[in-house]
């Protein structure tokens, strides 16, 4: 909120009045923090952690105003390296520590009205909300930011309203149980009721089961975050409808996702329920300045350099905070979870083989099991389920049942046996008939049924019903998402109320159960051809303005470009739809009149390349905002041959750096490279968000999305915004990395501009998004 500088008097910070554009989110240095790093050899200080010495900026540390230290690189297994910039303190004289009283005094008054701002920010919200919500709680997970939001909460509202909910997923630092515990006894002295909530199975089972967690397959946070906590205040209010109200720790410096929440909202991090994020603009050095003026319980976490308290082996960690762990948590941790814990799991499932330890510690070291997408990656993973289709009836086929297929019927309609083997199901006020038969230990399901919109809908409802019956362990996402409260799990088995209203918000679920999804087995997609598709050369930017100087006739005019370089231009040419079999067609017609170097042209042309091998293998796996080494890139292409991994990667080397406005612009994938000779040499990679996404290139990418899914044409923003779902159609989340605020933003302003085109409904965490029946991606190109 605040800006700050650097106070060489105190050691510490200073704030002023001025709005803070970008925070750097400093933090205080303990002795602990500085031993674990190695400064112990070049510094002198006492080992007291009651002040710190001096404060960090992400690698950065500054000792009274100064930089004097960084630290560099680092992996779960490398400490990072020291790069000492300047000393301390002269002749190698013992270092400081911050004054914190006389800081604290030198910002009291902007503290004090940013304090108080805030508490009249959560009356109020308590005052507004008190008859619209079931009960007020402060969700808190042992972190700095939760114990900040919980002393506001405590100062504005009577202690009696509100109660404390603490998410114990097992998986957390020993340091973090240690201040739940602390701050559980304060609840109890002032009158604050404290509750804990975790899931009925332990992560050692789930990790085993599930496969672990990765970036794009968090599950951990639905088992053993979310639903815990649901089910837990669905038990404690007596009623399954319950509308809850939580105070969070949320803060916008935090990440990027965080920034675009709004102080109140519903549906946010938890369906249907409202939270309230009143520390949502602070920054960090007016938490701590808050945290030492007002004797807050600090989590030692923070004092031996972890920046974030959180799971102790997770998904989004960065490599110097995976680092920290290992050395805080990794072994003998006085019957505390540890990280080795979860190593052993991950080293244990994964389908990778090692030649040797340092191999196996390589793995490890970059952190391969967080890039995972499927159950490709993993030994455990197997297939339960198969599907077959013809024009008039859906065969599945289960190898295993979990739990009662039966029971997750009841979630698609209403039906009946006619005969031991025969069901009669309603859907959509017609009757459709389900054979069920025995092929030796298989049960295999045949839905009879076509292809209207309504029965593709019913089809994908049957589907997920059954992988429930084959996958699901009883996790109890499904029992959360319900919001009637209709379903239950009883000895191992799932038990679906009759009552159920099919309204099927247990089917929202990627893939339709966590586990079938972090399990399933892809099959590789031959109609796109090989992924290998344009060489080592890949495509270079003047050889496609060479061919639009002159279009058809290029192919037989005399020109600079080489047989390969013309077979590999004709591939991309075809891929890109410019040409069909070598003739300019009606979108290369639309890209002719076009500014061939801009950015909206290259949205366009990359909306068609995501459906060719090459293009769309990038999108599904290259997520945002990682840094891809080479060595990395190639992990992700383990199924390719080593020759074939370094043309690939060194195809889009040469696409990306020859086209500036697919890479810097769309920032499709921004290089780090140099040039040796005349040959360009890669040493990472980095795909981004776009920046500003053109509407209408937007709209041609939903178009194309729909074409690709059987040319159904509604859909929510949670399908367009879901990363996991195993897909045709590629999203404009998935191409251009557009979040959700923007995306709700852009369509709004479509359905303003071109209702023929389109119509938008946002309703709290309600949504639905229309294509017109009657228009095409086609019809799309005539607005440019």
């Amino acid at each position: 909120m605040y800006s700050y500088t650097w106070d060489s008097e105190t050691g510490g910070l200073i704030l002023n009045s001025s709005p803070l554009a970008f925070s750097k989110e400093p933090r205080p240095v303990y002795s602990r923090e500085l031993d674990i790093l190695g400064f112990n050899k070049y510094w002198s200080y006492e080992k007291d952690d009651d002040y710190p010495y001096m404060w960090a900026e992400a690698n950065n540390y500054f000792y009274r105003g100064r930089l004097v230290a960084m630290v560099k690189g680092g992996a779960p297994f490398v400490a990072p390296q020291i790069v000492i910039i300047d000393d301390p303190e002269p002749q190698g004289e013992s270092l400081k520590r911050v004054d914190i009283m006389a800081m604290i005094n030198k910002n009291h008054e902007i503290m004090e009205q940013l304090a108080q701002d805030t508490i009249k920010k959560i009356y109020n919200t308590y005052k507004e909300y008190k008859g619209k919500v079931d009960l007020f709680y402060v969700a808190f997970s042992g972190g700095k930011d939760s114990i900040l939001a919980l002393d506001l909460v405590q100062r504005a509202i009577p202690h009696n309203e509100f109660k404390v909910l603490f998410g114990d997923t097992r998986m957390e630092f020993s340091d973090t149980y240690k201040t739940v515990e602390k701050v559980k006894e304060h609840c109890k002295q002032v009158g604050i009721e404290f509750l804990t909530a975790k899931s009925a199975l332990s992560p050692d089972f789930t990790w085993n089961v599930f496969g672990p967690p990765a970036q794009r397959m968090r599950w951990c946070c639905s088992v053993h975050k979310t639903t815990p906590q649901i089910l837990l205040l669905r038990k404690q209010l007596k009623n399954p409808h319950f509308r809850g109200m939580a105070f969070t720790g949320i803060r916008a410096e935090e990440s990027a996702s965080r920034a675009a929440y709004e102080d109140v909202s519903i549906g946010e991090k938890i369906r249907g329920q409202y939270s309230c994020h009143p520390i949502l603009e602070w920054n960090s050095a007016e938490l701590f300045l808050y945290t030492y003026e007002n004797h807050l319980v600090i989590n030692d976490a923070y004092r031996k350099g972890n920046s974030r308290a959180g799971c102790l082996v997770c998904p989004l960690a960065g490599y110097k905070n995976m680092w920290f762990k290992e050395q805080c948590y990794g072994k003998d941790n006085d019957g505390y979870p540890t990280t080795s814990m979860f190593n052993d799991i991950i080293l244990k499932t994964t389908s990778k083989e090692f030649s040797s330890k340092s191999a196996e510690c390589e793995f490890m070291n970059i952190a391969g099991w967080k890039a995972r997408r499927s159950g490709r990656e993993l030994s455990i993973a197997k297939d339960y389920y198969f599907e077959e289709q013809d024009d008039n009836c859906l065969t599945v086929t289960l190898t295993k049942i979990s739990t009662s297929w039966e029971e997750w019927l009841k979630t698609v309609g209403k039906y009946s046996f006619v005969e031991d083997n025969i069901i009669e199901l309603l859907w959509d006020g017609s009757v459709y008939r389900i054979t069920i038969s025995r092929n030796g230990n298989d049960t295999v399901f045949r839905l009879y049924v076509g292809n209207s919109k309504s029965e593709i809908l019913l089809k994908k409802s049957f589907k997920i019903a059954l992988k429930k019956s084959a996958y699901c362990i009883g996790c109890q996402v499904c029992e959360a998402n319900c919001p009637s409260g209709y379903i239950s799990f009883k000895s191992g088995d799932v038990s679906v109320d009759d009552r159920c209203v099919k309204c099927r918000k247990c089917h929202e679920i990627e893939n339709g159960c966590l586990v079938a999804n972090s399990n399933r087995l892809p099959k590789r997609d031959n109609k796109m051809g090989s992924i290998n598709r344009y060489g080592n050369m890949g495509i270079e930017f003047d050889w496609i303005k060479q061919y639009l100087k002159s279009k058809d006739e290029f192919w037989s005019s005399d020109h600079s470009l080489g047989s390969k370089m013309v077979k590999n231009l004709e591939s991309f040419l075809n891929d890109s739809e410019i040409t069909v079999k070598k003739k300019f067609s009606s979108f290369g017609e639309t890209i002719a009149k076009m500014d061939l170097e801009s950015e909206e042209t290259w949205g366009l042309i990359l909306c068609n390349l995501a459906y060719t091998a090459e293009f769309n293998w990038w999108i599904k796996n290259i997520d945002f905002g990682t840094v891809y080494s080479v060595d990395a890139l190639k992990d992700l292409l383990e199924e390719e041959t080593d020759n074939n991994k370094s043309h690939i990667i060194s195809a889009f080397k040469n696409i990306l750096i020859s086209n500036k406005t697919l890479s810097e612009g769309l920032r499709f994938g921004i290089c780090d490279y140099y040039i040796k000779g005349n040959k360009r040499f890669l040493n990472s990679i980095q795909r981004l968000p776009w920046r500003t996404p053109e509407p209408k290139v937007i709209l041609y990418s939903l178009y194309k999305f729909a074409e690709a899914c059987d040319n159904y044409k509604q859909f929510s923003m949670s399908r367009i915004t879901d990363n996991s779902i195993d897909s045709n159609g590629i999203t404009p989340y998935q191409l251009f990395g557009t979040d959700r605020e923007n995306l709700v933003s852009i369509l709004k302003g479509l359905a303003a501009n071109y209702p023929d085109f389109i119509s938008v409904s946002f309703t709290l965490d309600l949504d639905n998004i229309t294509l017109k029946e009657n228009k095409s991606s086609k019809d799309v190109l005539s607005l440019f």
